[in-house]
């Protein structure tokens, strides 16, 4: 994701900048002064600045030249050309007058980064090993050199948005331009501008042409995420640009050819929306040409330990904090979360218990998950609103104050006689493998019982 240090010291237009370039894909540090942003340049380095135009000559120059070889754009509320050739002269990239459309803002953005477009890092994406990522990467391999359009499912948080930067990545556009495009983020009313763009004088407010995000892809690759949130009304419009490679800008009457690579993501069921009309059924079938599903983090067995291991050692780097290993209380309570925010709520799990933990290691404590006590325990013994029975060990303590340990030890020596191996597994939430390795650790071997005989 590129990162860019956005610079202007107006409040508002600070924040609806950084919103807007978000919105698009970006990852946006912010400064509201001058001293700041030289500041966030001294320790770290960016793939682009967008700054307020300065009134000084020469802190227009000092920030271009500290900047150096980063591009920087500059804002301004001031339409003159003199001061537009001046700062294109002393090296700046492009001057934009506000208030600067988001599309506007984003492609040129863009167009700053092509020349200098970054290539993802191995070492900053996680390299599972569990079956499932295995065969995505496979698939993802034998996708990337082509030009059909790619749908990406899964849950919310499974990295749909890192896999479609990873596909145009190992094309054949990668020094074009990913212009990624959230539709949930963008209101309805102004989603087909966003979009397509618009011709002066194609309605109120319209005051000059603008391009649409998609022609700001042209020769690279269009990201849509979220697309099961799009209107129908555009929808229709989207459609014919897969069909025809074309775009009309809204108060035009001259189609655009486009060449677009699409790239399209969701985690709806995209299949059952268009049988509730939801979603159109034609550009289903258009976009549903290659698949790629994204495994939920539960399924990806020992890859969640290790995946958390490797986030403990990069965010303590960006939060300049020692590195601190998982206890093995924390390693449980990671391994028995159901994870519904997937590898988000990883990340931030890892991130809340690398800031709380007071010692070397990260407790399970430290990463303040919801409690899995009782969202692991039998609907027959959970607390009822009658005399409920609660476990208590030696020391009277219940069920609740019980540690994962102990209440795991616990629910397999209540229930084993009466369960499988498959559903206590099931009831814990772990896999049967992790559950056999659990017992070991704790000294609980499997113990079959005789079986009754029937009368």
């Amino acid at each position: 994701m590129p990162s860019i240090l956005l610079l202007d010291d107006q409040p508002g237009d600070l924040q609806a900048t950084q919103k807007c370039l978000e919105c698009q894909g970006f990852e946006v540090t912010a400064a509201d002064s001058l001293e700041k942003a030289r500041a966030h340049l001294s320790r770290s380095q960016y793939d682009a600045v967008v700054a307020e135009y300065l009134v000084r000559e020469e802190e227009v120059s000092s920030l271009i030249e500290e900047a150096n070889p980063t591009p920087v754009l500059f804002l301004s509320n001031y339409t003159g050309l003199r001061a537009a050739v001046d700062a294109v002269r002393k090296g700046a990239q492009n001057y934009l007058i506000k208030p600067c459309a988001p599309a506007d803002l984003g492609a040129a953005v863009t167009l700053a980064l092509r020349p200098n477009q970054p290539q993802q890092s191995t070492s900053d994406v996680f390299e599972g090993q569990c079956p499932p990522l295995k065969r995505l990467h496979s698939q993802l391999q034998q996708m990337a050199d082509i030009d059909s359009t790619v749908l990406i499912l899964g849950e919310t948080g499974t990295g749909k948005e890192l896999t479609a930067q990873r596909l145009h990545q190992a094309s054949r556009r990668r020094e074009q331009a990913l212009v990624a495009v959230n539709c949930a983020a963008i209101p309805e009313t102004l989603i087909e501008s966003e979009l397509f763009g618009y011709e002066k004088g194609a309605f109120t407010g319209a005051n000059t042409n603008r391009i649409g995000l998609i022609e700001a892809a042209d020769g690279g690759t269009l990201f849509l995420d979220e697309i099961g949130e799009l209107p129908l009304s555009a929808q229709a419009r989207l459609l014919r640009f897969i069909q025809e490679g074309e775009i009309r800008r809204i108060g035009s009457v001259t189609p655009r050819k486009v060449d677009v690579r699409l790239i399209c993501a969701t985690h709806r069921e995209l299949a059952e929306l268009a049988d509730r009309a939801e979603f159109r059924q034609d550009l289903y079938y258009r976009i549903n040409v290659l698949r790629l599903e994204m495994p939920p983090l539960r399924n990806r067995g020992d890859d969640i330990i290790a995946m958390a291991l490797w986030f403990a050692q990069k965010l303590a780097a960006k939060l300049g904090r020692p590195e601190k290993a998982l206890s093995d209380a924390a390693k449980a309570a990671i391994h028995s979360h159901h994870w519904p925010g997937n590898v988000r709520e990883l990340q931030h799990a890892i991130e809340r218990g690398l800031v709380m933990a007071t010692g070397d290691v990260i407790e399970a404590e430290d990463l303040d998950l919801p409690r899995v006590t009782e969202r692991l325990r039998p609907v027959s013994a959970r607390p009822k609103t009658h005399a409920a029975t609660k476990f208590v060990d030696s020391s009277g303590s219940s069920d609740e104050e019980l540690s994962l340990e102990d209440y795991f030890m616990r629910f397999v020596l209540e229930h084993q006689d009466s369960m499988s191996e498959t559903q206590l597994a099931q009831k814990l939430g772990v896999s049967r493998k992790c559950l056999w390795e659990r017992r070991q650790r704790f000294g609980l071997p499997r113990i079959k019982s005789p079986r009754k005989k029937q009368a």
